[in-house]
């Protein structure tokens, strides 16, 4: 426990009161103003020394007492006169306080007090000694006031509110490129910054012979404190992928192919078909056939039209599956946990097509022949028509 030495400038000043030799040796006529008695002015003499004595031998010993109090118990004795280490009421301002992983509760109390939330150390420490059970102050940045009580500042540090936190959201599907905007927009980060740490994948953990980072940032909702460096965020990114793959069983051989089955089918499919998405890719890859998927079409242009245009349709590039058999060469979404599920369990059956009719809806139909998927198209073509927007 932090103890104020006796030269603390919290220590109270003098209690104004006249000081005690002062009041002892004033001569009386000097009070009243009377000549005194030759025989009263003797007696005074002969008991003067032994008043000098006594009061000299009783501060010796007072303060002596006193001293040795105050340095055990400082603010117990500055109690007496008036003294409080502690302050009242919630405070004022605003201040930053981080509790740092491994932290005691001495360390917090300084830190506190260093940072002027409470008025001493002693204050909020004797708090955490004397509260049951035990508190616990869980690591991050808080947003404080100066001039907190010891009880409004262990409340607040255990209230999540007052965690200072940039909440990063990824909604499945999303692409590296825009992953890195929404982390950059929430997290004050400068983008390029992000770019740069993207482009060195391997340094976040991912295989070199993966062609990007795209896939393997698992979509959730991430909190950073202030000052989490890029690399720490996109790293808690990569490591989440890493959770869920292993969780379902991936081996490390397979997350590449996993993540670009998933990741294909995290855009083509609506979260209800996604497993029957992932069997229709696999049964046309089985039987040779291209994959014929606009999204990687899209993907592969630099696109992100839900339609590919004509141009694109036409582009060279190993992302477009109407030029390519097979997988394309890796993820083009990061893809959540259904996808993820849906290829490794794809469902049972013979579909060699889908195609959505509704995006409004995400109403898909399979087929097995050519003509079946004809006329789902045709009713995709005239949706398409009836809402010109959702091609553009």
């Amino acid at each position: 426990m932090a103890r104020t030495r006796s030269g603390d400038p919290d220590a109270p000043a003098g209690d104004g009161r006249p000081d005690a030799f002062t009041v002892l040796l004033a001569p009386r006529e000097i009070a009243d103003g009377t000549e005194p008695q030759r025989h009263g002015r003797r007696r005074r003499r002969r008991i003067w020394p032994w008043l000098v004595s006594a009061v000299v031998v009783l501060l010796l010993l007072g303060g002596g007492a006193f001293g040795t109090a105050y340095t055990i118990w400082p603010d117990q004795v500055k109690s007496l006169f008036g003294y409080s280490n502690d302050y009242t009421g919630s405070g004022m301002g605003a201040v930053e306080v981080v509790v740092k992983q491994g932290d005691l509760g001495s360390d917090v109390a300084g830190r506190l007090a260093k940072a002027g939330v409470t008025k001493t150390t002693t204050a909020f420490y004797d708090l955490l000694l004397k509260t049951k059970p035990e508190p616990t102050l869980v690591p991050g940045t808080y947003r404080l006031a100066h001039h907190m009580s010891a009880a409004a500042a262990l409340a607040a540090l255990q209230d999540p509110r007052h965690r200072v936190v940039a909440d990063v959201a990824i909604p499945e599907g999303s692409t590296v490129e825009q992953i890195l905007q929404s982390t950059a927009t929430a997290t004050g980060t400068p983008l390029a910054e992000l770019q740069a740490i993207a482009k060195d994948r391997t340094a976040l953990g991912v295989p070199a012979s993966a062609p990007s980072l795209e896939g393997y940032l698992f979509p959730a909702t991430y909190q950073f404190q202030p000052g989490t460096s890029a690399k720490a965020m996109l790293s808690t990114m990569v490591q989440r992928m890493y959770q869920a793959l292993d969780a379902d069983g991936v081996a490390k051989s397979d997350r590449q192919k996993v993540l670009t089955l998933a990741g294909l089918v995290q855009k083509e499919g609506n979260g209800t078909d996604d497993a029957k998405v992932a069997r229709v890719f696999l049964n046309r890859i089985a039987k040779h056939m291209m994959l014929q998927s606009d999204a990687t079409v899209s993907y592969g242009a630099g696109g992100t039209t839900v339609v590919p245009t004509t141009k694109q349709y036409a582009s060279n590039n190993p992302y477009n599956t109407y030029k390519h058999y097979g997988l394309p060469p890796g993820p083009i979404s990061n893809p959540g946990d259904v996808a993820i599920k849906a290829a490794l369990h794809p469902a049972k059956g013979s579909w060699l097509f889908f195609v959505t009719v509704n995006l409004e809806t995400g109403e898909t139909v399979f087929s097995t022949t050519d003509a079946q998927h004809e006329k789902a198209r045709a009713r995709f073509e005239a949706w398409l028509k009836a809402h010109p927007n959702y091609a553009k």
